[in-house]
């Protein structure tokens, strides 16, 4: 990681207002075709505990259930393409994440270790689809273990050239596997997941939520209420509104443990390290 750079204190400022121009264009579109959404994880916690990004904190995340994340990409050409665009394997094939995200048009950044990536770039904010898990806790933990070996053969395109010695072997053999056998994989589970189910749901393509999700009952660690993701309220965030959940408490709780208590100095840092970047105006 010779290349790997860190924003400065301006860079990092710009960022965070430049991700808040997407949320913004976002919530428009969302609002403007009554699409649920709700911030999600750190942002969350930003706008409950600084009223706003957390200051160390370089990314976005936004959170939805599986059938408003399909009605958003129904309405996606409706934000300003000047501001942003959607990115996700269906708008870019060599785009391997099992996730969306907000592109903001102009502009690039890339990550250490994904130089050799061919998908489209640019600063970003993360759009997490919700899918439905088993009620049963044998069905949820099978899920999880097969959603994890998907994952890992999607991430293997980027894993073979960051390991060494028997992981780079495998992943380079992983990356053989077309990239459409894992997105066909999740899909089985996708096609399943409606809004009016009483499942519990995740992000099949992302570890389950939380850093504490293993200290959760059994019953609650692989999957959330989708209540979290329907029962919403306005925060402020930056001086702007936006939705998120209404319990925020327990969402926090579940994501976080103790979320007011400030982590120590020394773990208060950028997410990850970048070889490249370009604001739109440069």
């Amino acid at each position: 990681m010779n290349n790997a750079k860190e924003l400065t204190p301006e860079q990092f400022r710009k960022m965070q207002l430049t991700e808040l121009d997407m949320l913004v264009e976002f919530d428009r579109v969302c609002r403007n075709n009554n699409i649920n959404y709700v911030l999600f994880g750190g942002s969350l916690l930003g706008a409950v505990r600084h009223k706003g990004f957390i200051p160390w904190d370089d990314d976005a995340d936004i959170g939805m259930l599986r059938e408003d994340y399909d009605r958003f990409k129904e309405h996606m050409n409706e934000m300003n393409p000047d501001i942003c665009y959607f990115q996700d394997h269906d708008t870019d094939p060599e785009y391997r994440w099992g996730y969306g995200k907000l592109r903001r048009t102009g502009t690039k950044y890339v990550r250490v270790g994904q130089e050799h990536l061919k998908c489209k770039t640019g600063i970003f904010v993360d759009i997490f689809p919700m899918d439905d898990i088993p009620l049963s806790i044998v069905g949820q933990v099978l899920q999880d273990w097969y959603c994890f070996c998907m994952r890992k053969i999607m991430w293997s395109e980027v894993a073979k050239y960051n390991t060494k010695g028997f992981w780079k072997l495998w992943f380079t053999l992983l990356s053989k596997i077309p990239v459409s056998i894992p997105f066909s994989g999740l899909d089985r589970y996708i096609r399943k997941s409606k809004n009016e189910t009483p499942n519990r749901v995740r992000c099949l393509a992302f570890p389950a939520t939380g850093t504490l999700y293993k200290k959760n009952p059994i019953t609650e660690r692989y999957g959330m209420p989708k209540s979290w993701f329907t029962d919403r309220t306005e925060y402020l965030f930056e001086s702007q509104q936006f939705f998120s959940s209404k319990d925020y408490d327990v969402v926090l709780k579940y994501i976080y443990g103790d979320y007011m208590k400030l982590p120590d100095e020394n773990d208060r840092e950028q997410h990850s390290p970048f070889s490249e970047i370009k604001f739109q105006d440069e």
